[in-house]
């Protein structure tokens, strides 16, 4: 996030940045479909964060719950943090070996800006899950994991 007025701007130190995403995270985002955390709350650098995603409606999703790794190195947020499925899932935009969703065929990751958020990436996936590409594909048995 970038604070400005006039010709100036300030720039908010990573830190603040990932305690403003965890305020957010643990209030709950818009209708509760998606949601994230710290995944070790003794990580002094914030780095490993747990989100989770509810399929969006008249899709193969609607319904499950998918839940996903994040992990923020010291670059965040001016480099996007890695992202991986645990909760298996096919979609065009994650590796089916791996669950990583891969940056080259995920928009916003390809085309990273700084302002977005951890919350950014869960919304635009749970969006992509109902995209036509994505919203008949024949999915992996419920409960099983990368």
């Amino acid at each position: 996030m970038t604070i400005g007025s006039g010709g100036s701007s300030i720039v908010v130190p990573r830190n603040f940045r990932l305690l403003e995403e965890l305020e957010r995270g643990e209030k709950g985002i818009g209708d509760g479909t998606v949601s994230y955390g710290m995944d070790d709350g003794d990580d002094i650098y914030m780095r490993s964060w747990t989100g989770t995603i509810i399929g969006p409606l008249n899709s193969v999703h609607e319904g499950r719950i998918y839940q996903l790794k994040l992990f923020c190195d010291k670059d965040y947020p001016d480099k996007p943090p890695s992202v991986r499925f645990h909760s298996r899932i096919s979609m065009a935009c994650v590796n089916p070996d791996t669950g990583v969703v891969e940056p080259k065929k995920f928009h916003m990751l390809a085309n990273w800006q700084r302002d977005y958020t951890m919350e950014d990436i869960l919304m635009q996936l749970k969006k992509d899950m109902a995209a036509p590409q994505n919203r008949k594909v024949v999915q992996p048995p419920e409960c099983t994991f990368f």
